[in-house]
């Protein structure tokens, strides 16, 4: 399966959507890394979508992405995080061409055979997310011609599986330079403690990442350090349409098991399908409302980043989790005491999509950004 930038409609993807989803409750009961549904992406070869073109791969635009990630988060969302990580590695790779090219080409080399992950590691027990500001405890200290690390990661998405770390450190120089530094994942010095223990996407192993005196690759983009909010490879908007699609599908997931469910309850009382009353008929409208809603603005605005826009990514990227979070709370209400029932998928795909809400950029962020923005334009 490797979808063109104008074949990569969701229903391209229906029997992945349907392979991931038949492992992601186990998965979600286990907390185990979801190995079948990574393997599964990779056989369909996309997690290699978004390598450029001067490298020989699909080059995925976000308009696709965002498609395949909505579909991937239908499925199994644990699959669909860790898969975005390495999506987002390489579009960042593609525009800025920051990798070593020998190293870029023994990655790529390796993708060919097996499933290959890549994830930046940036959040710290200390620092919270660097977004916010502030220098990395992690420090690289020069190794002869290169650099060792030494430090602690938190939340690092896949962190198990991954091949290669991208982790944010200040060097130990004066003045102070920040940069991601190439990690293998099989590098000495590395302990993945498995702190991972979360309400939602509990297979996605977003656990601690330490390095003592682990040797990095190579250092890119090393720099003083500047304000808050910069945009390595250009991919702001790429992670803010591209996460926001993935609790999409959690909400188009939980609207598909509702539809079903409605379909299939026939109450003694009433003689007749759920589906037939209208006070069921108008809520599932207001889901679907929201949903569409919420996609198109998404693939719009995907579609008008490849064009070279500067989107408000941020902001619909607020828009689509919390219409995502709304539609699977109205699914919950619908049902009542049922759909809280642990063997009951809505009950997952509800804790599923409040995840939606710590991923960077915030709400509080992104709306105190545009709300300053409009204050200090033209009145």
């Amino acid at each position: 399966m490797r979808p063109t930038e104008e074949d990569g409609a969701q229903p391209a993807y229906s029997h992945l959507v349907e392979a991931l989803a038949a492992h992601a409750e186990e998965h979600d009961e286990t907390g185990d890394l979801p190995a079948k549904g990574i393997r599964a992406v990779h056989d369909a070869g996309l997690l290699t979508w978004t390598v450029g073109a001067r490298y020989g791969g699909p080059g995925g635009g976000l308009a696709g992405t965002v498609r395949l990630l909505a579909a991937l988060g239908q499925g199994d969302p644990s699959v669909a995080l860790i898969s975005a990580m390495t999506l987002f590695a390489h579009a960042a790779q593609a525009r800025t061409g920051a990798w070593p090219a020998g190293v870029y080409a023994s990655v790529l080399a390796e993708s060919a055979e097996r499933p290959t992950l890549i994830n930046a590691l940036r959040v710290e027990p200390e620092l919270g997310t660097p977004a916010r500001g502030g220098l990395p405890a992690t420090v690289a200290r020069r190794a002869g011609d290169g650099w060792e690390l030494t430090g602690h990661k938190i939340f690092s998405t896949g962190a198990p599986a991954l091949r290669w770390m991208q982790v944010w450190a200040r060097t130990d120089e004066t003045p102070v330079r920040t940069g991601a530094f190439l990690v293998r994942g099989d590098a000495p010095g590395i302990a993945i403690d498995r702190t991972w223990n979360h309400l939602g996407l509990r297979a996605s192993r977003s656990d601690d990442v330490t390095f003592a005196g682990t040797p990095a690759v190579a250092a890119l983009d090393l720099a003083e350090p500047g304000p808050p909010g910069g945009d390595p490879g250009g991919l702001r908007s790429w992670n803010a349409l591209g996460i926001g699609a993935i609790y999409l599908g959690v909400a188009r997931a939980a609207r598909d098991w509702l539809v079903r469910y409605l379909h299939e309850r026939v109450p003694a009382n009433l003689g007749a399908p759920l589906a037939t009353l209208p006070r069921f008929q108008a809520e599932v409208g207001e889901i679907e409302a929201q949903l569409l809603t919420a996609g198109t603005l998404l693939d719009t605005l995907a579609a008008r980043a490849d064009a070279g826009e500067d989107v408000p990514a941020g902001l619909a990227k607020t828009v689509a989790t919390r219409a995502a979070i709304d539609a699977v709370q109205r699914a919950v209400a619908l049902i009542g005491n049922a759909a809280l029932t642990r063997n009951n998928p809505l009950q997952r795909h509800l804790r599923d999509v409040l995840c939606g809400r710590i991923h960077t950029p915030q709400d509080d962020a992104v709306l105190g950004a545009a709300g300053r923005s409009a204050l200090e334009g033209p009145r």
